[in-house]
């Protein structure tokens, strides 16, 4: 008995209700591309590339840390008072209060191997960090690494990122300072700034160099995305520090800070998709070869 192929007409229900739903969905503004961006999330294998660069940020913070105690260290060498004015600032009493003494004290004693040894850290973590970061546009735009010039690259980029980093972290601190009137200049300026350190990242990081006004309007939008991130982290971040902390003690601090770069880490993946999707779109694309191992043949 011969059996016809199904025609198109006799395919299934659950199919054809499929078929109808995506084409509404592809008449609505934004969907296609939003489709087109996560199929090249997968198949750069984004959650990867965002995990290695929440780990790095991690252990750049780590760092960062070390340095704030040798900064404390020498600070408090030259005012016994330092403990004093924290611990009344913080509103902190007994056992608590105890404890940020303790710390100033070992700061203070240790503050010459505190420096060494955070410098020291942040020169590796914060240059590895700038190389999973580059993966992830290098992966957006199918090119190769640089080998050990990616780490030299990633000393400039630290440089550059810092004062940035600083700039974003003063913009935000005096939100809480200045008057309701002026918030919405430091919703700019901080967004401003943000913009400079993407549009520095992709500039810098990446093997490949394309003009500024590629890079630009990625930049923008993961400006604005990783403002609302930061002000969402300024108000969740700390409850989910604190619900953390009671259940799982001091390990928990760890999962919000990983929980936070994590999304982090996604969001530098998909600005670095957008851009590469922008620039493909404005200039077109092109074919390459590639070599893959050879699989036994069965």
């Amino acid at each position: 008995m011969k059996i016809w192929p199904r025609r198109a007409t006799d395919a299934a229900p659950g199919s054809r209700l499929r078929d109808r739903i995506r084409a509404q969905l592809d008449r609505v503004p934004g969907v296609r591309t939003g489709a087109d961006i996560q199929r090249r999330y997968v198949e750069a294998r984004g959650s990867a590339l965002a995990a290695a660069i929440s780990l790095y940020g991690f252990l750049a913070l780590f760092a960062v840390a070390v340095l704030a105690i040798a900064v404390l260290g020498f600070v408090s060498a030259g005012n016994a008072n330092v403990a004093q004015t924290l611990t009344r600032q913080l509103g902190l009493t007994g056992q608590a209060a105890r404890t940020v003494h303790e710390a100033v004290d070992t700061a203070r004693r240790r503050r010459d191997v505190a420096t060494v040894v955070g410098l020291v850290g942040l020169a590796w973590t914060g240059t590895s960090l700038a190389i999973v970061i580059a993966d992830a546009y290098n992966a957006a735009w199918h090119v190769d690494r640089r080998g050990l010039v990616d780490r030299a690259v990633g000393v400039a980029w630290l440089a550059g990122a810092s004062v940035a980093i600083a700039a974003g972290g003063f913009a935000t601190a005096a939100w809480s300072v200045l008057p309701g009137v002026f918030a919405p200049l430091v919703v700019v300026v901080s967004v401003a700034t943000n913009a400079a350190l993407l549009v520095w990242t992709s500039w810098i990081l990446p093997n490949r160099r394309v003009p500024v006004r590629v890079v630009v309007p990625a930049a923008l939008l993961g400006a604005v995305a990783l403002e609302v991130l930061k002000v969402v982290g300024a108000y969740a971040v700390p409850h989910l520090v604190a619900r953390s902390s009671q259940v799982y003690g001091t390990i928990g601090v760890v999962f919000a800070l990983l929980a936070w770069l994590l999304v982090f880490g996604r969001l530098v993946v998909y600005v670095a998709l957008v851009e590469a999707r922008g620039d493909e779109r404005q200039y077109g694309d092109r074919q390459v070869d590639v070599e893959v191992p050879a699989l036994p043949r069965r």
